[in-house]
């Protein structure tokens, strides 16, 4: 069954998700719909050997060969049992298919950002943590997963690498001050750790759109916008506020809209590169490029000068 996507959240940029809830170990979780292609009865998997204990294997549904992650294995649910009626939910971020096994799916719930909650730390277990978001959908508490992180915690190599940033060879510092919105921790820390080692130095982070248009605001207000704000580098999933909705705030603002703005996200594909287009975005990355963001981060900044 392929997902529909939702041209009222292409055109409308108001803050809002759409979460597809399906059920594991009678939990419900949660993944936005725009990481996901289709949802398919799971079918037979070819094992993989040296692979890690949550990677089922592969299987090629038409002309892809998809890795499949068992994603009750992932979660410690030792005892829920391969079943002929589980599903397999086919996801496409980071340019990557990936087909997460499920037990069922719910339905598709649409809410604002702004409804979705932040676990605390003594649920989101820091770095470790796999929640990235606790949300109210017909009554019932969803847990949204990290799928970034998942990704990144089983094949590491397929999330932002350090080494792109050595391979750009020596770097001067650069002290202009960047505001970076990133809510998955992980990720924000990985982030902070490439862009500092690239020069950057003079970063602040915001685990979401909403802290970081405060921010924003309270700057305007000061009236000393140049010194404390040269570039925003912002994701586009995001609790509170989402990037797209920040995006269209400051590209609205007649005073904030000369700040360069970067989508640095998982979820760029035509589809989004057209909404952060017409929204008002600089430039628009897909993760993990980290590379590509510094080189587009030094054209922009160079502009500036």
């Amino acid at each position: 069954m392929a997902i529909e996507k939702s041209e009222i959240l292409l055109e409308s940029g108001t803050n809002e998700i759409e979460i597809m809830e399906f059920m594991i170990a009678d939990v419900l979780y949660g993944i936005n719909v725009a990481k996901v292609r289709e949802i398919m009865i799971s079918e037979p998997v070819k094992y993989m050997p040296h692979t890690h204990p949550a990677v089922e294997g592969i299987f090629k549904p038409r002309d892809i060969v998809i890795t499949v992650i068992d994603l009750p294995v992932y979660l410690g649910c030792v005892n829920v049992a391969h079943e002929e009626k589980d599903l397999f939910i086919i996801t496409n971020f980071n340019r990557m298919n990936i087909a997460f096994r499920v037990q069922s799916v719910v339905g598709i719930s649409r809410i604002s950002w702004k409804d979705i909650q932040k676990p605390d730390k003594t649920i989101s277990g820091g770095d470790d943590g796999v929640a990235t978001g606790i949300a109210q959908c017909n009554g019932q508490l969803v847990t949204i997963l990290d799928f970034e992180k998942i990704v990144a915690e089983i094949a590491p190599e397929t999330s932002i690498q350090i080494n792109e940033i050595d391979e750009m060879g020596p770097r001067a510092r650069n002290l202009k001050p960047i505001l970076v919105a990133e809510d998955s921790i992980l990720l924000s820390r990985m982030i902070k750790e490439a862009l500092t080692k690239a020069g950057y130095t003079n970063l602040t982070m915001f685990p979401n759109g909403q802290e970081l248009w405060e921010r924003l605001v309270h700057i305007k207000q000061s009236g000393d916008i140049e010194s404390q704000v040269a570039l925003i580098v912002t994701d586009i999933e995001m609790p509170q506020m989402d990037g797209h909705r920040l995006t269209k705030l400051v590209k609205d603002d007649a005073v904030l809209k000369k700040i360069p703005l970067i989508i640095f996200s998982s979820l760029i594909s035509e589809e989004m590169r057209i909404k952060g287009k017409e929204l008002g975005a600089d430039e628009q990355l897909s993760k993990p490029e980290i590379g590509h963001l510094v080189s587009i981060m030094d054209r922009l900044l160079a502009k500036e000068e």
